[in-house]
């Protein structure tokens, strides 16, 4: 199991480590670097492309601004395509949410919510459970543990 995450800048960080810690929690290995479509547009088609061959299954790819990372990995690679929009100082993420999720016919992008490397990484986790059975049972203690949460929720507030 191994997923690619990647980002259009290291200002990115902060969010995208959120996917990756929670690929390392279920088990899964990462690949994760810095490729940008606007100012190393040929790496990020090459590495795109070289992907599957890597042993890659999925990439999950987070971007701000005109966010055209996902859709030009997904334009290159038949592997699924996990956009991560990264809020911005423009628009507070608008652009970036409207660049990833607004894709051609034929280029799908899966998308999650701004700033939501959580769920980006949860989604790979979703996707990858499909082929790996041990995830599937890993995600589904995971959604076990978020009911118990919220049952204590409950509980507090009857106190």
């Amino acid at each position: 199991m191994k997923v690619s995450v990647v980002m259009g800048s290291i200002s990115d960080r902060k969010v995208v480590e959120k996917a990756v810690n929670i690929l390392k929690c279920f088990g899964v290995e990462v690949d994760f670097r810095v490729i940008s479509a606007h100012r190393t547009p040929l790496e990020a088609i090459e590495y795109a492309q070289k992907a599957e061959q890597e042993g890659i299954e999925l990439i999950v790819a987070a971007a701000g601004k005109a966010a055209h990372l996902a859709g030009v990995i997904a334009g290159v690679t038949p592997l699924p395509v996990i956009g991560l929009p990264i809020k911005s100082s423009t628009m507070d993420g608008l652009d970036s949410l409207l660049s990833v999720v607004q894709m051609p016919m034929g280029v799908p992008v899966a998308t999650v919510a701004i700033d939501g490397g959580e769920n980006a990484g949860l989604l790979a986790v979703q996707i990858l459970s499909v082929k790996y059975p041990e995830l599937r049972e890993k995600f589904t203690k995971y959604k076990e543990h978020l009911k118990v949460e919220v049952e204590g929720m409950n509980r507090e507030l009857e106190g």
